[in-house]
């Protein structure tokens, strides 16, 4: 009984959430859209002409909202992109115009073959991660389970990411929150944390954000 309550309570404060209801009128597939949204309107992320990767992209706002802050700058009218975007993800997701996806685990060769074949020998400017392991409530191994998440989109950013470009990942406060800061420090030069306002009171999620490599690629 006590289940069911929570359930009917969060489906409630779901359904009359005004960024649900927010996204639905403005044709996004999530309220997470509007996380990018204040960040990138803060920190400039997303600019034209970019190579844009989003890991973990299901179910696609953030596809959605890359690609239509590319195709407003400078206004096309072709309906076009003024840059490139591919989404990756181990679900799949309904096409998005003028998005690559690419469905599978972006650690699998397969798939980092077809992300090579989709960029056609450019870097990637800016990496975006939306990506929530699943979290059992225990508080141990889910910070593991967040750490390992983070330390793989690093590990990405490291690999493909242009010298002065970007990486943001969502993370959760928690035991492991301060050593995953401190691998950002390592490997960016700038590192902050944003919380968006969209983000729910009550979760513990937090973005960080590291811009411009500390170390090129051997």
């Amino acid at each position: 009984m006590l289940k069911n309550r929570f359930n009917k309570s969060w489906l409630h404060n779901h359904i009359n959430d005004p960024y649900v209801k927010r996204a639905r009128r403005e044709g996004y597939r999530s309220r997470a859209v509007y996380k990018l949204q204040e960040i990138d309107e803060l920190d400039n992320l997303i600019q034209p002409g970019q190579v844009i990767v989003d890991l973990g992209a299901a179910p696609g706002s953030w596809s959605q909202y890359a690609r239509n802050k590319l195709a407003a700058r400078p206004c096309r009218t072709d309906g076009g992109i003024n840059g490139t975007i591919i989404a990756l993800d181990i679900l799949p997701i309904e096409p998005i115009s003028n998005v690559k996806f690419i469905q599978g685990d972006f650690r699998n060769e397969i798939v980092l073959e077809q992300l090579k074949e989709a960029i056609n020998g450019r870097m990637i400017d800016l990496v975006i991660s939306d990506i929530a392991p699943n979290l059992s409530g225990i508080a141990v191994a889910d910070a593991a389970r967040i750490e390992h998440v983070c330390d793989l989109a690093l590990k990405f950013a490291q690999d493909y990411l242009i010298l002065d470009g970007a990486l943001l990942v969502k993370c959760f406060h928690g035991s492991k929150y301060s050593q995953i800061v401190e691998r950002f420090k390592h490997q960016f030069r700038i590192v902050a944390s944003r919380k968006p306002k969209s983000s729910r009171d009550k979760s513990s999620e937090i973005f960080i954000l590291g811009r411009i490599l500390k170390y090129p690629r051997a």
